[in-house]
C-alpha cells in the first residue's frame, strides 16, 4: 500500500531536518534564527505538500522557501546584529580535531559578520554548490548581483580573516 503524502512529509522532516538546520545556520549565523527559518519553510512546504507530486520535491521546495524567507527578512527593517565578543580558544594545539573545530568557529564568526545578502550568496554558491544562475533565481536577483555580492563577500572574508580562505582550501 503506498504511503500517504502526510507520511512521506513526516519522513522527510525526520530525515532532512538536521541538513536543513545546517543550511539555516549558515544563512542566519544564529541557531535560533535558523530554527525559525527552517520551521517557517517547513510550514510552507506542509501547506503545499499536496501539490508536490514527488516526495523528492519536498527538499527543493523547502530550501527554496528558506532562501526566499531569508531574502524577505533582509529586505525588512534591518535589525542590528552584535557580536558577543571573541570566542575563547579552548582547543588543544596540534590536534586535527581541534584544528577543524577552530576552522569551523572562525568560519562561522566571519560569516556572522557579513551582510545577510553576502552570507546567502556564499552559502548558495559554495556550501550548496549552486551556479550563479541558480543562486540568482533562488534569490530573485540578477546574475550580476550574485557576482558582485560574491566578490564583495570574499573580499570582506579576506579582510576579516586573511588566513581563513587558505586554511579552508587546505582542508578541502
Amino acid at each position: 500500500m503506498p504511503e500517504s503524502t502526510d507520511d512521506l512529509f513526516c519522513d522527510f522532516v525526520r530525515t532532512r531536518s538536521a541538513a536543513l538546520l545546517r543550511t539555516g545556520f549558515l544563512l542566519t549565523g544564529d541557531r535560533h534564527l535558523a530554527e525559525d527559518l527552517v520551521q517557517d519553510a517547513l510550514a510552507r512546504t506542509h501547506r503545499g505538500r499536496r501539490r508536490l507530486t514527488d516526495p523528492g520535491h519536498f527538499e527543493a521546495y523547502t530550501r527554496t522557501a528558506m532562501y526566499h524567507l531569508h531574502v524577505s527578512r533582509w529586505r525588512r527593517r534591518r535589525i542590528v546584529e552584535s557580536m558577543p565578543g571573541e570566542m575563547a580558544d579552548v582547543a588543544a594545539p596540534g590536534s586535527d580535531h581541534a584544528h577543524r573545530t577552530d576552522l569551523k568557529l572562525a568560519l562561522h564568526e566571519v560569516l556572522a559578520r557579513l551582510t545577510r545578502r553576502q552570507r546567502a550568496v556564499l552559502v548558495l554558491r559554495f556550501f550548496e554548490d549552486r551556479s550563479e544562475a541558480e543562486a540568482a533565481e533562488l534569490l530573485n536577483c540578477s546574475v550580476g548581483t550574485i557576482k558582485s555580492q560574491t566578490s564583495k563577500a570574499l573580499a570582506r572574508v579576506r579582510h576579516l580573516a586573511p588566513d581563513l580562505l587558505s586554511a579552508v582550501t587546505e582542508e578541502g
